[in-house]
């Protein structure tokens, strides 16, 4: 019998789910793992500084969130709120879900604003139970960006585990200080951390920073519905590969180590190990499902966010780690007050 879904859910009261990040981003807690002597530490994350050594390869998640949530009215007045999941085509049509859309026609069209105007083309069928019936929707406006129009109108798509609205510190807060490359509809998280003043240090000590960019989609927020997790299927998600980041991974030097910084970074980088056998510079796309006894080749040591019970994510984590031991660390999490989720804190695993 294989692993169940259900053995990857712990207990967390609803209050140990952080609501708003810290003021400072390197202040938060940070639980320190190592899987080959059961060491489990409490430091904060600044403490990063003294765990990195000269040459390891610290690789990041450029990509950008962009304000994805855009309410637009019926000429009834009626709002509909529409999430734009992904360009489709250079002709602005996209992917999107909508929220109060059920009477909305074919070919109509919505209003955000006299310069921005979304008409509804298509609705899509759900392939499997699994997914949220989607529609395509053509993006009508005037000048050359889409992403600055987004960013005036849109808001953030907060995760919906925070019980709160997305307001404009958000589109600062939700965003690493590394973000370049727009296209995601959440953020790599275990990013958050890092203020730009932490990363020089880095630097500074000697550590390679190399980037990847993978676009996060919603397959992120989607809950595992089978029992047995193997039945469970994962979303695309685009990346990049550059030939920077080749060449640094390529040159390491012998005992440096390469860290990921969130679950987003491993499964690019474990996806091209899987493919082509190592880490190369490629443009490509990945529905990896990484879950135990999945043994991961790409990198040495994972830094990351606590993760939703039974989700595809804490999976992951346990087969980087081994599931009892990041199980009763979750718990510890829990009897220790850490805060959970994208504004919480995290931990850093060594194996």
């Amino acid at each position: 019998m294989g692993l169940k879904t259900n053995d990857f859910n712990y207990y967390l009261p609803d209050e140990l789910i952080a609501q708003k990040p810290l003021k400072d981003r390197e202040n938060c807690a940070m639980m320190y793992l190592n899987s080959k002597s059961k060491e489990i530490k409490n430091l904060y994350f600044y403490n990063v500084l003294d765990l990195l050594k000269k040459d390891d390869i610290l690789v990041l998640n450029d990509t950008k969130v962009y304000p994805a949530r855009v309410i637009a009215k019926r000429k009834t007045g009626a709002k509909v709120e529409v999430f734009l999941l992904n360009p489709l085509d250079n002709n602005n049509h996209w992917e999107a879900l909508t929220k109060n859309a059920k009477r909305v026609a074919g070919d109509e069209v919505l209003e955000v604003s006299d310069d921005f105007k979304i008409k509804l083309v298509e609705r899509l069928s759900a392939n499997s139970e699994n997914e949220i019936p989607k529609v395509v929707v053509e993006l009508i406006y005037s000048g050359d960006d889409i992403y600055s129009l987004l960013d005036k109108y849109g808001s953030i798509p907060l995760p919906p585990y925070i019980s709160r609205n997305a307001n404009e510190e958000d589109k600062n807060d939700y965003q690493t200080v590394f973000a370049k490359n727009i296209g995601s509809v959440a953020s790599p998280t275990a990013g958050l951390h890092f203020s730009k003043e932490l990363l020089e240090k880095i630097k500074n000590k000697g550590v390679k920073i190399a980037y990847i960019t993978l676009n996060v989609g919603l397959g992120t927020f989607m809950p595992v519905k089978v029992d047995e997790i193997e039945n469970h299927t994962m979303h695309f998600e685009s990346f990049i590969i550059s030939s920077k980041t080749q060449e640094i991974i390529e040159n390491k030097r012998e005992g440096a180590s390469i860290i990921a910084v969130g679950t987003t970074v491993l499964r690019c980088l474990e996806a091209t190990v899987q493919k082509y056998g190592k880490i190369i510079a490629t443009k490509d796309a990945t529905n990896i499902f990484i879950y135990p006894p999945y043994e991961i080749k790409s990198v040495d040591k994972l830094i990351t966010n606590f993760h939703l019970p039974k989700s595809t994510l804490i999976m992951l984590v346990c087969a980087f780690a081994g599931k009892d031991f990041v199980m009763s660390a979750y718990k510890k999490a829990v009897d220790e007050k850490y805060r959970f989720f994208s504004y919480g804190d995290c931990m850093f695993i060594e194996r």
